[in-house]
Protein backbone atom coordinates (compact mmCIF):
# COMPACT_ATOMS: atom_id res chain seq x y z
CA UNK A 1 0.00 0.00 0.00
CA UNK A 2 1.42 3.33 -1.15
CA UNK A 3 2.39 5.87 1.87
CA UNK A 4 -1.03 7.93 0.52
CA UNK A 5 -2.90 5.51 0.90
CA UNK A 6 -1.89 4.35 4.21
CA UNK A 7 -2.43 8.01 5.35
CA UNK A 8 -5.55 8.32 4.03
CA UNK A 9 -6.38 4.96 5.74
CA UNK A 10 -5.24 6.20 9.09
CA UNK A 11 -7.03 9.45 8.80
CA UNK A 12 -10.38 8.06 8.15
CA UNK A 13 -10.58 5.55 11.17
CA UNK A 14 -9.63 8.06 13.24
CA UNK A 15 -12.26 10.34 11.67
CA UNK A 16 -14.58 7.20 12.37
CA UNK A 17 -13.36 6.66 15.67
CA UNK A 18 -14.22 10.43 16.70
CA UNK A 19 -17.94 9.89 15.10
CA UNK A 20 -18.34 7.12 17.63
CA UNK A 21 -17.56 9.00 20.55
CA UNK A 22 -20.88 10.72 19.96
CA UNK A 23 -22.53 7.59 21.50
CA UNK A 24 -20.41 9.03 24.97
CA UNK A 25 -22.56 12.11 26.40
CA UNK A 26 -23.72 12.75 29.48
CA UNK A 27 -26.32 15.40 28.93
CA UNK A 28 -25.81 18.44 31.46
CA UNK A 29 -27.49 21.41 30.89
CA UNK A 30 -27.18 22.86 27.16
CA UNK A 31 -23.54 21.81 26.80
CA UNK A 32 -23.30 17.70 27.33
CA UNK A 33 -19.84 16.06 28.63
CA UNK A 34 -18.64 14.21 25.75
CA UNK A 35 -15.67 12.47 24.75
CA UNK A 36 -15.15 13.71 21.50
CA UNK A 37 -13.19 16.64 22.53
CA UNK A 38 -10.59 14.78 23.76
CA UNK A 39 -10.64 12.84 20.73
CA UNK A 40 -10.07 15.32 18.52
CA UNK A 41 -7.47 17.08 20.89
CA UNK A 42 -5.64 13.54 20.41
CA UNK A 43 -5.73 13.51 16.75
CA UNK A 44 -3.62 16.49 16.50
CA UNK A 45 -1.17 14.37 19.63
CA UNK A 46 -1.06 11.55 18.11
CA UNK A 47 -0.43 12.28 14.14
CA UNK A 48 0.54 15.87 14.16
CA UNK A 49 -0.74 17.93 10.68
CA UNK A 50 -1.85 17.49 8.82
CA UNK A 51 -3.99 13.65 9.28
CA UNK A 52 -4.80 15.25 12.76
CA UNK A 53 -6.70 18.14 10.98
CA UNK A 54 -7.61 16.24 8.32
CA UNK A 55 -9.31 13.63 10.48
CA UNK A 56 -11.65 15.93 12.30
CA UNK A 57 -12.15 17.72 9.31
CA UNK A 58 -13.55 14.52 7.89
CA UNK A 59 -15.80 13.99 10.93
CA UNK A 60 -16.99 18.05 10.97
CA UNK A 61 -17.94 16.92 7.55
CA UNK A 62 -19.92 14.07 7.87
CA UNK A 63 -21.56 15.86 10.55
CA UNK A 64 -22.52 19.09 8.36
CA UNK A 65 -24.00 17.00 5.54
CA UNK A 66 -26.13 15.06 8.29
CA UNK A 67 -24.83 12.12 9.23
CA UNK A 68 -25.28 11.59 13.28
CA UNK A 69 -22.10 11.58 14.38
CA UNK A 70 -22.24 15.11 16.61
CA UNK A 71 -22.93 14.13 20.19
CA UNK A 72 -26.32 12.64 20.90
CA UNK A 73 -26.36 11.55 17.70
CA UNK A 74 -26.85 14.44 16.00
CA UNK A 75 -25.89 16.42 12.84
CA UNK A 76 -26.30 18.89 9.78
CA UNK A 77 -25.56 22.95 9.22
CA UNK A 78 -28.03 23.26 12.03
CA UNK A 79 -26.09 21.88 14.92
CA UNK A 80 -22.65 24.08 13.87
CA UNK A 81 -25.41 27.29 14.15
CA UNK A 82 -26.35 26.22 17.62
CA UNK A 83 -25.36 26.78 20.90
CA UNK A 84 -22.79 24.08 20.89
CA UNK A 85 -21.65 24.87 17.84
CA UNK A 86 -18.77 27.08 18.15
CA UNK A 87 -17.02 23.92 20.14
CA UNK A 88 -17.30 21.71 17.04
CA UNK A 89 -15.42 24.34 15.16
CA UNK A 90 -13.05 24.13 17.94
CA UNK A 91 -12.30 21.08 17.52
CA UNK A 92 -10.89 21.57 14.18
CA UNK A 93 -9.20 24.30 15.50
CA UNK A 94 -7.86 22.54 18.76
CA UNK A 95 -6.13 19.80 16.42
CA UNK A 96 -4.23 21.94 14.41
CA UNK A 97 -2.89 23.59 17.05
CA UNK A 98 -1.62 20.14 19.30
CA UNK A 99 -0.33 19.17 15.54
CA UNK A 100 1.81 21.95 15.74
CA UNK A 101 2.95 21.72 19.34
CA UNK A 102 2.96 17.92 19.63
CA UNK A 103 4.81 17.71 16.02
CA UNK A 104 4.81 14.76 13.54
CA UNK A 105 5.32 11.54 15.37
CA UNK A 106 8.36 10.06 15.27
CA UNK A 107 9.35 6.03 15.52
CA UNK A 108 12.10 6.10 16.89
CA UNK A 109 10.50 9.03 19.86
CA UNK A 110 10.99 8.03 23.10
CA UNK A 111 7.65 7.85 25.13
CA UNK A 112 7.83 8.37 28.55
CA UNK A 113 11.32 11.18 28.46
CA UNK A 114 10.19 13.63 30.31
CA UNK A 115 10.49 16.16 27.55
CA UNK A 116 8.21 13.95 25.13
CA UNK A 117 5.20 14.08 28.26
CA UNK A 118 6.07 17.60 28.54
CA UNK A 119 5.50 18.62 24.94
CA UNK A 120 2.51 16.02 25.03
CA UNK A 121 0.79 17.74 28.04
CA UNK A 122 1.26 21.36 26.72
CA UNK A 123 -0.05 20.16 23.64
CA UNK A 124 -3.32 18.65 25.23
CA UNK A 125 -3.99 21.56 27.52
CA UNK A 126 -3.67 23.91 24.50
CA UNK A 127 -5.79 21.87 23.04
CA UNK A 128 -8.45 21.46 25.24
CA UNK A 129 -8.59 25.82 25.71
CA UNK A 130 -8.99 26.03 22.29
CA UNK A 131 -11.96 24.37 21.97
CA UNK A 132 -13.72 26.68 24.21
CA UNK A 133 -13.21 30.04 22.80
CA UNK A 134 -15.08 29.41 19.79
CA UNK A 135 -17.58 27.22 21.81
CA UNK A 136 -17.79 30.47 24.48
CA UNK A 137 -18.28 32.91 21.98
CA UNK A 138 -21.06 31.10 20.13
CA UNK A 139 -22.83 30.04 23.38
CA UNK A 140 -22.80 33.90 24.26
CA UNK A 141 -24.12 34.39 20.57
CA UNK A 142 -26.88 32.12 20.45
CA UNK A 143 -28.15 32.27 23.82
CA UNK A 144 -27.51 35.93 24.38
CA UNK A 145 -25.76 35.61 27.77
CA UNK A 146 -23.23 37.55 29.60
CA UNK A 147 -19.41 36.41 29.50
CA UNK A 148 -19.91 35.34 33.34
CA UNK A 149 -23.00 33.50 32.79
CA UNK A 150 -21.54 31.57 29.46
CA UNK A 151 -17.95 30.76 31.92
CA UNK A 152 -20.23 29.34 34.58
CA UNK A 153 -22.42 27.45 32.23
CA UNK A 154 -20.00 25.84 29.78
CA UNK A 155 -16.34 26.47 30.57
CA UNK A 156 -16.22 25.90 34.49
CA UNK A 157 -18.01 22.94 35.34
CA UNK A 158 -16.23 21.35 32.65
CA UNK A 159 -12.54 21.80 33.58
CA UNK A 160 -12.39 19.37 36.37
CA UNK A 161 -12.90 16.31 33.48
CA UNK A 162 -11.10 17.69 30.54
CA UNK A 163 -8.09 17.45 33.20
CA UNK A 164 -9.10 14.33 34.12
CA UNK A 165 -9.25 13.64 29.82
CA UNK A 166 -5.92 14.99 30.09
CA UNK A 167 -4.43 12.89 32.38
CA UNK A 168 -5.55 9.70 30.50
CA UNK A 169 -4.44 11.18 27.25
CA UNK A 170 -0.86 11.83 27.60
CA UNK A 171 0.15 8.51 28.35
CA UNK A 172 -2.02 6.93 25.99
CA UNK A 173 -0.51 9.34 22.85
CA UNK A 174 3.30 8.95 24.18
CA UNK A 175 2.85 4.84 23.94
CA UNK A 176 0.75 5.98 20.83
CA UNK A 177 2.93 7.90 18.44
CA UNK A 178 5.90 5.79 17.75
CA UNK A 179 3.02 3.72 16.72
CA UNK A 180 1.24 5.93 14.04
CA UNK A 181 4.70 6.93 12.63
CA UNK A 182 5.08 3.99 11.50
CA UNK A 183 2.36 4.06 9.58
CA UNK A 184 2.06 7.30 8.66
CA UNK A 185 5.88 7.85 7.43
CA UNK A 186 7.49 7.10 4.06
CA UNK A 187 10.03 4.01 4.83
CA UNK A 188 13.09 6.56 3.63
CA UNK A 189 12.07 9.07 6.92
CA UNK A 190 11.78 6.03 9.38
Amino acid sequence: MSINSRRSVITAMYSAVICVGCFIAIPVGTIPIVLQNMLAVMAGILFGLPQGAASVGLFLTAGVLGLPVFSGGRGGLAVLGGPTGGFLIGYFFASIITGIIAGKPSVTEKPFCIKNILRLVIAGAAGFIVVYIPGLFQFMRVTDSSLAAALSGCVIPFIPGDILKLIIMIPLCAKLRPAAAHFLQDTEEQ
